[in-house]
């Protein structure tokens, strides 16, 4: 019955409203029991015996007998109990059999009433006259425990007893409205949980308390990731499945040409050969390039981390496609002097300038050229790589580093076509090293790509290998 969340939000703070409601009702009535106003009328009846007798007083002829006497006379009209002190001491009783007073802290200073014990420990509601003679009369009146019907029947209480039967209902009115408000905006919740992973399920309504937007919006934005990666997934695998069509149907259509003859000279099938050659080291590129991707999405590609020297790795680099950039007519230089220790896998930043600058090679006409550029600031490491191509448009930047993107025509046509992975495992590397790698192009005036990896800070580096896994 109270398994739901509404009823156990209900039945707690209903249950808190009746705990309070009781501590409140328990102080009233010990309130109630200890209050002056309850024993009023015996104090007004001491009060009064006492005003009698210091009336008799103003009669000279009253001798201390007499006096006596009418403190008796007037004990057994009243009952009330009177006693003559002097310095805290019984001068006169007119109770001599009942327990002697208790003097020693007279008065008692107990709560708000006037009270004095005997020597039995019985409490006495007193009214005291004093004398100019020293002497003091004390009218005194067993104090009676009220019982709690006396409590119950008293004026005040009846009001005070509809007041919080009427609040304890509106109370459980507004915890069930409570109760009401935070459990609804989690019902939709209920439903999209259930209805996912399907690609159409709708972000819920965020609302109610901010602790449960809170929770609404994680889960709007767990639904939104967990909507992008199946989008994600689907156009990966429609693009795996088209790029491995293309040269699995030229190998398949020049492998048939070979076997039934249509390649009938050795120039022909020398050609064939080739096709098939070049279309088989495409693939397997290919898919090295994807189970990188995949040991990298995965946290298990590690990073051999070492301190480096990025202007070696850089001219490294430079060497490396000097012939190819000579026999295209194009100049590459390089400017990364004086570069402070940066700690980092040489081979996977390697393979991040490799990338770059190769496709700024196939961008780049005769006559242009291609600049390594390295620069420190901020505990930063600045590295670009531009070229004077024709540049990228500024709605494809955006997706420069999206897997098998292929959308710019500058990157199109020819031996310069590839699956469009390059970019997206220099994102990745970049990224497991802290980093960030970005794109600055303006159609007609080249591209500039730009790789920012932190610094060590100085004695961080360790003086051998420290494993560390990719995150995405």
């Amino acid at each position: 019955m109270f398994s739901s969340l509404r009823a156990r939000l209900w039945l707690s703070y209903a249950a808190l409203i009746f705990i309070v409601q009781g501590v409140a009702a328990a102080l009233f009535l010990f309130y109630l029991w200890q209050n002056p106003v309850l024993y009023r009328p015996t104090l007004e009846r001491l009060t009064a015996v006492q005003t009698v007798i210091l009336t008799r007083l103003e009669d000279p002829a009253l001798t201390q007998q007499d006096f006596e006497a009418l403190l008796q006379n007037t004990d057994a009209a009243f009952d009330v109990r009177l006693v003559l002190v002097r310095n805290k001491q019984v001068v006169f009783d007119t109770r001599p059999d009942a327990s002697q007073l208790n003097l020693n802290r007279f008065p008692l200073p107990d709560r708000n009433l006037p009270l004095v014990r005997d020597a039995a420990g019985q409490s006495w509601l007193y009214s005291l006259a004093e004398y100019p003679n020293g002497l003091g009369l004390l009218a005194l009146s067993p104090r009676d425990r009220l019982p709690l019907l006396t409590l119950l029947r008293n004026d005040l209480f009846a009001p005070f007893l509809r007041g919080g039967l009427l609040a304890w209902l509106l109370s459980l009115l507004l915890a069930y409205w409570i109760a009401h408000s935070v459990s609804r905006p989690l019902q939709p919740l209920v439903g999209a949980s259930q209805q996912m992973p399907y690609s159409e399920v709708q972000p819920v309504p965020v609302g109610g308390p901010r602790e449960v937007q809170d929770v609404l919006r994680a889960f709007n934005a767990m639904l939104g990731r967990v909507q992008a990666n199946q989008k994600a997934q689907k156009e990966f695998v429609a693009n795996v499945s088209h790029e491995l069509k293309t040269p699995l149907t030229s190998i398949q259509g020049f492998a048939q040409a070979i076997l039934d003859g249509t390649a009938d000279s050795p120039e022909r099938q020398r050609q064939s050969a080739q096709v098939i050659y070049n279309e088989s080291g495409r693939m397997h590129r290919m898919v090295l390039d994807l189970l990188d991707l995949a040991r990298m999405d995965s946290g298990m590609a590690g990073l051999e981390m070492l301190p480096l020297d990025v202007g070696a790795l850089l001219n490294n680099v430079a060497e490396k496609f000097e012939p190819q950039a000579r026999q295209m007519g194009i100049r590459l230089e390089v400017h990364a002097a004086g570069l402070p220790v940066l700690v980092g896998d040489g081979d996977r930043l390697s393979q991040v300038f490799t990338n770059l600058v190769d496709n700024a090679l196939k961008f780049t006409p005769r006559g242009g050229q291609v600049r390594m550029n390295a620069q420190t600031s901020d505990g930063r490491m600045t590295v670009s790589v531009a070229d004077s191509g024709p540049g990228i448009p500024p709605e494809a930047q955006a997706h420069i580093f999206d897997r098998f993107y292929q959308a710019d025509e500058s990157r199109r046509g020819g031996e310069r076509h590839g699956a469009g992975l390059g970019l997206a495992i220099c994102h990745e590397i970049v990224g497991a090293h802290g980093g960030k790698i970005s794109v600055r192009s303006q159609p007609g005036q080249g591209s500039e790509f730009i790789v920012e990896l932190p610094l060590a800070e100085e004695g961080a580096y360790p003086s051998g290998m420290i494993s560390h896994q990719t995150r995405r």
